[in-house]
């Protein structure tokens, strides 16, 4: 894997909003009977309401907003902007990876009802974006 990661550029990387990691499950945890599981329905639901309120909010999803509109929509409280103000610097993000990590939190403070993206919503942006990565993405 880390082979084939080199072989992409960190151009084409930075267009990539979201990583993640999954584990291989062990066969004994596959074979049990899983706890009951949220439906799609549900799902389907909670994506539509943060959508429309996407939509009321900005007149587009997050994922589409220009710069104007991250800095409106966006705003971080002061000890977050420390916070992601590090993680730049660590991570040695770009422009671009910063813009998208602010959409990526608006996205989860939306699914978390919230009106200002806080800490837990921007970790948890920052944790997409730079899980499978080195730095500099």
């Amino acid at each position: 894997m880390r082979r084939y990661r080199s072989k992409i550029s960190g151009p084409l990387l930075d267009r990539i909003d979201m990583s993640i990691e999954v584990p291989n499950i062990p066969q004994e945890v596959l074979l049990q009977t899983a706890p009951e599981a949220e439906t799609s329905a549900l799902v389907r639901e909670r994506v539509r309401r943060v959508r429309a309120r996407q939509l009321e909010r900005a007149g587009k999803p997050s994922s589409r907003l220009g710069l104007a509109e991250i800095e409106r929509d966006c705003r971080l409280r002061a000890g977050d902007r420390r916070l992601f103000g590090g993680a730049i610097e660590r991570l040695g993000l770009s422009p671009r990876a910063v813009h998208r990590i602010l959409k990526v939190a608006r996205t989860v403070a939306d699914l978390a009802g919230l009106e200002v993206i806080e800490t837990p919503q921007l970790t948890e942006a920052i944790t997409y974006r730079r899980l499978g990565r080195k730095t500099g993405s």
